[in-house]
């Protein structure tokens, strides 16, 4: 008997693999602080490195056929911290969290319901210092067709499908600015359909998108 055929990878998925193909876990990855004005510094505390607390998300890429999408959560609006946001399931490490993959997997199963075995680790993105005092490390996880998901909706209000063409794509972001104690804050945003993407996650997505897009 044959084996199964396995379907060719898509253009845009061997761009992501490529763009990802040299990050490792044990690898260093630099802490992305140019865009941060130096009021927005002072609230990270002295020796950023050594200091913040590390924390992991996953971005989950979905693949259907030759589809692929990004899965993102809105975070419930009773939360007190980034009520109503969009971002990637994740969140601190745990004690028992081996690692970054570890980290975002637990979150991800906890947040969603994601099976970790469902999870293909393709890479990481570079990491970022979040106001909360996290290093966020953000892993890039493929998973194959329509997982079963159970939400959490202590955490998570509702998910959606953002296209990944969509969020590779630099020209579908926004350049703009938040104020923050009277000093503008230069930040990226994604609009897609209802949904307003800014903050860490636009910041990771552009991240993303540069990465590929200069493969």
């Amino acid at each position: 008997m044959n084996a199964p055929q396995t379907a060719p990878l898509t253009p845009l998925e061997l761009r992501l693999r490529a763009a990802l193909a040299g990050t490792h876990l044990q690898a260093p990855r630099p802490l992305v602080m140019d865009d941060l004005p130096p009021n927005l510094r002072q609230q990270l505390p002295a020796g950023t490195l050594e200091q913040l607390r590390p924390a992991a998300v996953l971005a989950p890429v979905l693949r259907r056929g030759a589809e692929l999408s990004l899965l993102l959560t809105v975070r419930a609006s009773h939360l007190r911290s980034h009520s109503g946001q969009i971002a990637f399931p994740g969140g601190g490490r745990d004690a028992g969290d081996a690692d970054a993959v570890a980290n975002a997997l637990r979150e991800a199963q906890e947040e969603i319901g994601l099976p970790p075995q469902r999870v293909e680790v393709l890479g990481f993105l570079d990491d970022y210092p979040s106001i909360s005092r996290y290093r966020v490390t953000p892993v890039i996880g493929l998973i194959d067709g329509t997982p079963p998901l159970a939400i959490d909706h202590g955490e998570v209000a509702e998910v959606f499908e953002l296209p990944l063409a969509t969020a590779l794509d630099p020209q579908a972001y926004v350049l703009t600015h938040l104020d923050f104690q009277g000093e503008p804050v230069p930040m990226v945003e994604l609009h897609w359909q209802q949904h307003r993407i800014w903050g860490l996650t636009a910041r990771m997505l552009w991240n993303l998108a540069q990465k590929v897009t200069a493969i």
